[in-house]
């Protein structure tokens, strides 16, 4: 899921009444992908949309008020992107398990600004409970598909869903961090993000015992 992120900074936008919050969102991802979650003001974001220093003021208290809305609206396109990915855990939850870390590395690599915008603006879940929110049913999709992946062995040596999750999530976001963004700041190495995001996990479930033998 992608937004417009046309015109480019700098360049008047107008609005009309009821698509204010939207320019300055999207102004904001656009000033995200060229400086960084934390490297423009309010005031900044009010210019690149086109509107007054003042006007941002009708629809959030302050700049991070903002980044906030931004974050929750990217964490939503996450959770729909991994929700797909994840299909119902079909044909079989191992493959299924695949496609989701698969879809964690396109959406830092796709949508880097929103990715930045969850993971790097530094915001507190407490003062944006809907943030923790959004960012929890994201995760959830990552939990309840390691809850599939184990449902199969023996209850006394199934691993916490909970704790599988964390480490899976450790893995997926390092790799997408240091090796699949799709900013400059990506770091080359000899194979795609993706092979080395199965490899990766494919060690920690054998590491687990929890890895799906092959049948015949």
């Amino acid at each position: 899921m992608t937004w417009d992120h046309e015109p480019p900074p700098g360049s008047r936008r107008g609005y009309h009444h009821g698509n204010l919050r939207e320019a300055l969102m999207k102004a904001a991802l656009d000033l995200i992908a060229l400086k960084g979650p934390s490297g423009f003001t309010f005031a900044e974001a009010a210019r690149a949309a086109g509107v007054s220093p003042a006007a941002p003021y009708r629809h959030y208290r302050d700049r991070d008020a903002l980044m906030a809305d931004v974050a929750r609206r990217a964490f939503d396109a996450f959770e729909a992107k991994l929700k797909q990915a994840w299909a119902g855990g079909t044909p079989d939850p191992f493959t299924a398990f695949e496609r989701v870390g698969r879809a964690y590395l396109d959406f830092a690599r796709l949508e880097p600004a929103q990715y930045s915008a969850m993971f790097e603006s530094g915001l507190s879940f407490k003062a944006f409970p809907d943030l923790h929110v959004a960012g929890e049913r994201a995760f959830n999709v990552l939990k309840d598909a390691c809850s599939a992946l184990v449902a199969g062995m023996p209850e006394a040596k199934r691993p916490p869903a909970m704790m599988m999750a964390l480490h899976i999530w450790a893995q997926a976001h390092g790799i997408a961090s240091l090796f699949a963004r799709g900013d400059e700041a990506r770091r080359p190495i000899p194979m795609s993000p993706e092979d080395l995001l199965d490899a990766a996990v494919l060690i920690y479930l054998d590491g687990l015992g929890a890895r799906p033998k092959k049948s015949g």
